[in-house]
């Protein structure tokens, strides 16, 4: 098995080869800009690693692992747009650095770029593996589309937030490990367990990084703590505060969250108090780890060697136990 950071790190480097048309100028180098501004990779890396779990060679998954990452890519570029961000990864936006209709354009032609790339798989299981990706892509925008509609409501539901963070964040884990495991040879039952492993793991990761931003350490976290506090975001902590607190503990909670006047540093620390005396993180925890058990659970079912599916479990312990 190749170790993930080695899977990560020819992603890099293959993304750094990737190339595009020279013109018109303004429509293809956005491209190339937001793909070096860099991330962890994780998305493709999963595909290949997907790919080597069931003996296949990477190579043939390499292609498909970028349309994963491209794709990724023009989500980052239209979401900057939609929340007006000036930076990503400290680097400024593509709207910022060009206009927003460059970012627009340019993000239609990265999708297309992707789905180039995706269209390279073996031509046996081209249609399934568009199939995965046309779903997966979908989902994502019917996530983001959820996501907004959720500044406009007071009354989200738990399993509402879950099933956006679903298809927002986890749809495209599970999707990268399915396509992944088909091109390596999975028989069907395997690749939609792995899916469903991903899935399930992305729900737990998401709701890890919830947590993380009202709890987390500001050194190792990597920006600001108390952000989902600070613009108010229905986040699984909030949406479960609101649903516990009762009496003028509801009241204080609503009074903060209409107060548009708060410094910053208050509004975190109030809103943190009444998290801590509603027992919020620990229901935050509960969640967290009632879907990565759902994840363990369809890792167990796979037909994959032993020590195939500890690679897993190693992972899966590895993106949940962090600080960052």
């Amino acid at each position: 098995m190749r170790k993930l950071e080695d899977l990560q790190d020819l992603i890099s480097q293959s993304v750094d080869k990737l190339t595009f048309p020279v013109h018109p100028a303004d429509l293809y180098e956005p491209l190339s800009y937001i793909l070096s501004i860099g991330g962890k990779r994780m998305r493709p890396a999963l595909l290949l690693m997907a790919c080597d779990l069931f003996g296949g060679d990477i190579d043939e998954a390499l292609s498909p692992a970028l349309a994963i990452e491209v794709f990724h890519n023009f989500t980052l570029m239209h979401d900057d747009i939609m929340d007006n961000a000036p930076l990503r990864r400290g680097r400024v936006t593509v709207h910022e650095k060009w206009n927003q209709n460059v970012a627009i354009l340019s993000g239609d032609v990265m999708l297309i770029e992707g789905y180039k790339l995706m269209m390279k798989v073996p031509n046996h299981l081209l249609r399934e593996i568009l199939d995965i990706f046309n779903d997966t892509a979908v989902g994502v925008c019917e996530g983001q589309q959820i996501d907004m509609d959720f500044e406009q409501r007071d009354d989200v539901a738990i399993s509402e937030y879950i099933n956006m963070i679903r298809l927002k964040t986890a749809v495209v884990l599970g999707g990268a490990l399915k396509i992944g495991a088909l091109i390596g040879g999975a028989e069907g039952k395997d690749a939609d367990l792995l899916c469903t492993f991903g899935e399930n793991l992305g729900i737990a990761f998401q709701l890890q990084d919830d947590i993380l931003d009202v709890y987390g350490d500001p050194e190792k976290f990597g920006k600001q703590v108390g952000g989902d506090i600070i613009s108010n975001k229905k986040t699984y902590l909030l949406i479960k505060a609101l649903e516990l607190a009762k009496g003028n503990t509801a009241a204080e909670l609503a009074h903060i969250l209409a107060n548009r006047d708060f410094i910053n540093n208050d509004k975190v620390k109030a809103v943190t108090a009444i998290y801590n005396s509603l027992d919020i993180r620990q229901h935050a925890d509960s969640e967290m780890q009632a879907y990565a058990d759902k994840a363990f659970i369809a890792l167990d079912a796979i037909n994959l060697p032993e020590e195939h599916k500890q690679y897993l479990r190693d992972f899966a312990d590895g993106l949940m136990v962090r600080d960052n």
